[in-house]
This record gives C-alpha cells, structure tokens and sequence, in this order.
C-alpha cells in the first residue's frame, strides 16, 4: 500500500502543487522560484526516500518567503494526508547527521500535537540570494500544517550552507524512521487510542 499526500494551493502570491509518495516510487522532480529549496527539498526527498513532486511559483520579485512558507504549508498539508490515520507507524524519529564541520540533530514525534523547537544558529543572513531567515519559516510552516513535533538542534558548525543542509537531511533521516510502519503495532502508537 502507497502512502500518497497530494495538495494544490493557489493564491495571489503563490501557485503550489506537491505531491509526497512515503511509501515506492521515489522520483523526484522539484522545481520552485527558488533555487536553494529546490536543492534542499531534492536532498530531503533523497535522503527520506520519498518520492517528491513539487511546482511552485510566487512573487519572488518580492522576496523569496511567500513562496517558501507556502511550500511548507502544501508539504505539510501532503505529508499529513499521506500519513492518513497513522495507524501502524513507528511514530518517533532521530537522526544525527554531519556535514563537514557542522552537526544537527532531529528528533520527531508524529503526534498531531504541532510545535517546532529550531535551536539553529545561522552564522550569515544569505546563501547566494537566499535569505536563510526562510528556513526557519519553511519548518514551521511544515509542522503546524502536518502535526509533526520537531526538534532541530545544531550541535556545531560555522558554515550556513553546511548547517542548512544538514537540517534538510537530517529531519529527511528522522521523519523516514517516523513514519515507518512498525510490524510489531498495527494500531495507533498512543495509549489514547488517537493522535
């Protein structure tokens, strides 16, 4: 069985369309206004296995941030669909990845209950022209639209673009390991019966 999330929005800023397979097909085709998301979602679906599609445009004369919030919305909104009732998944996730000299943790709970923790200190305003004040806001975006509890928290580094796509990769690594189907529960992992 596929776990399959499919969202359009469209809006006078932005026109999003995402679509996340958690479970098979594990293309990819990503292709945003902005081109270090495109890069850093191309690494999130890689080292997830997810398969991503994702078209998005938005008023990037403007600045990148409409287009990148509303993207965490739809992935958001795509990922809790795909989850469906989450019956049988493992539920929790952690990842430790190093990039470099930079290190960042990730620890998940697919509770329902949002809440981002991003204990990330960004060491410059911008990679290239993206303004690294976005991914912070892609990230809440993304777990207030999903139900994701997420901790990011960077141990060290000095670099910006280490540190960002170690983040990228590390809630890829933890969120796979969330939403794993767990053989051993076929139910709903809460002693409440519900998240």
């Amino acid at each position: 069985m596929q776990r399959i999330g499919e969202v359009s929005r469209k809006t006078n800023e932005t026109n999003i369309k995402v679509k996340i397979i958690i479970d098979g097909d594990k293309e990819r085709s990503i292709k945003t206004d902005v081109p270090f998301m495109d890069h850093m979602l191309d690494l999130f679906a890689a080292h997830g296995q997810f398969g991503l599609a994702i078209d998005a445009s938005g008023d990037t004369m403007v600045d990148g941030h409409h287009t990148v919030e509303d993207i965490g919305i739809c992935l958001g909104q795509a990922l809790n669909i795909a989850l469906k009732d989450k019956k049988g998944i493992t539920r929790y996730g952690y990842a430790a990845i190093p990039m470099d000299e930079a290190m960042v943790t990730a620890v998940i709970d697919i509770s329902n209950r949002p809440y981002l923790v991003f204990n990330v200190d960004l060491p410059s305003e911008r990679i290239g022209n993206f303004d690294t004040e976005l991914v912070p806001e892609f990230f809440r975006a993304l777990v207030y639209h999903s139900g994701i509890n997420l901790h990011l928290n960077l141990q060290y580094g000095t670099n910006t673009h280490h540190i960002t796509e170690a983040c990228f990769k590390a809630f890829a690594r933890a969120l796979k390991q969330a939403a794993a189907i767990d053989e051993n529960n076929t139910g709903i992992p809460s002693t409440k019966g519900m998240l």
